[in-house]
C-alpha cells in the first residue's frame, strides 16, 4: 500500500505503569505493512519510569501524558482529541498488552472502507499465551437479563474460521482491545463515555451509536491479547480476576442496564447475588462486603 491511496489512522495506546507490555506492542507495529499512520501513547500516570522508557526507546512517537489513571475511556480519549485535532480519518484503539499481525490494520481498513455505515471494526483476538486459542471473533452479545457480555469464539480453536456475515449481523460491540474507529462516528457520537473507568466502554459507545452506525468485523486482522495485564482480569481463569478486575466488571454491570436497559435492573442483581454466591464458594470472603457495596453505590 502506498501513502496516497490509503486513509490515514492514529493508533492509540493507553499506558499504565507498563512499559515493558507497551514496548513489545510497539515494536509490532513497526513491522505492519500499512503504510498511512502514526502512534500515540498516552501515559495514565505511571510511577514505575514508564514515560521516561518509552521515549527513549521510541524518539519518533506521539507521548502524551495524564497526571493520573483516567481509565480505559479517559486515556483514550486523550489520544482520540489529539488524533481529531489532526484531521485524522480513523483511530485505532488498541490495548497497550497486545501483538499485532504485520496485516492486522490493512485488513482492518480494507473492511471498515467496504461498508461506509461501519463506524467501528474489529479484529480476531488470539490468546498471546495460547495461540490456539480464539479470545474473541470481532465483539459478541449482551445479555439484558443478566448484563452479562459474552465475546463470539471465546475459547474456541483458532484454526476454526468464523463466517463474518453472520458475526457482524449479531454483534453488540466490538471488543475494546482492537478497534478500528472512523473519524464520522466519533464526530456524530461522540467520546468513550468515563464514566465506567473500566470495562463496558465499548458496549456504551456501540449503543450510544446503534441506528446510526454498524458495526465490522475482519476476520483476516489478527491481534495476540495478553488480556488482563494490568488488571488481573484473566478470562480464561474467572477464579484468579483480581479484586479490581472483579470489582469494575460487577459494578459496570448495574451501571450499563441501569443506563440503558433499567427495566432489566432487577434480575442483573439477581445475577450479582449469583456471583457473591460464587465467591463465597470460592473462599473469597473479602470481597463480600465490596459486591454488597457496589450493589447500593454503582450510580455514584
Amino acid at each position: 500500500m502506498t501513502t496516497t491511496a490509503t486513509p490515514k489512522v492514529y493508533i492509540i495506546l493507553v499506558n499504565w505503569n507498563g512499559w515493558e507490555d507497551t514496548t513489545e506492542c510497539l515494536r509490532s507495529l513497526e513491522e505492519l505493512d500499512y503504510a498511512n499512520y502514526s502512534v500515540i501513547v498516552v501515559d495514565n500516570g505511571s510511577t514505575d519510569r514508564s514515560v521516561e522508557k518509552i521515549e527513549r526507546r521510541f524518539p519518533h512517537i506521539t507521548l502524551l501524558k495524564n497526571d493520573e489513571n483516567r481509565g480505559f475511556a479517559g486515556g483514550n480519549n486523550t489520544g482520540i482529541e489529539y488524533a481529531m485535532d489532526r484531521d485524522a480519518e480513523y483511530v485505532w484503539l488498541l490495548n497497550n498488552d497486545t501483538v499485532v499481525d504485520r496485516q492486522a490494520l490493512s485488513h482492518l481498513v480494507e473492511r471498515i472502507e467496504e461498508d461506509a455505515a461501519i463506524g467501528i471494526c474489529g479484529s480476531r483476538l488470539i490468546y498471546y499465551h495460547q495461540r490456539d486459542t480464539t479470545q474473541a471473533w470481532g465483539g459478541g452479545r449482551f445479555n439484558k437479563w443478566t448484563g452479562t457480555i459474552r465475546s463470539f469464539g471465546q475459547n474456541k480453536p483458532v484454526d476454526l474460521m468464523p463466517d463474518r456475515r453472520v458475526i457482524e449481523k449479531k454483534m453488540d460491540y466490538v471488543v475494546g482491545a482492537s478497534m478500528l474507529v472512523s473519524g464520522r462516528f466519533i464526530d456524530r457520537v461522540g467520546l468513550l463515555s468515563e464514566e465506567y473507568f473500566l470495562y463496558y466502554e465499548e458496549i456504551d459507545w456501540a449503543m450510544r451509536g446503534e441506528g446510526q452506525f454498524s458495526l465490522g468485523f475482519a476476520p483476516g486482522s489478527i491481534v495476540y491479547h495478553k488480556e488482563g495485564a494490568s488488571t488481573g482480569g484473566q478470562q480464561l481463569e474467572q477464579a484468579s480476576r483480581s479484586r479490581q478486575s472483579d470489582y469494575y466488571q460487577l459494578k459496570n454491570r448495574l451501571k450499563f442496564t441501569c443506563k440503558f436497559f433499567p427495566a432489566y435492573l432487577p434480575g442483573v442483581y439477581l445475577s450479582v447475588i449469583y456471583a457473591m454466591i460464587n465467591r463465597m464458594r470460592r473462599g473469597q470472603w473479602s470481597r463480600i462486603p465490596m459486591i454488597i457495596k457496589l450493589m447500593f453505590t454503582f450510580n455514584t
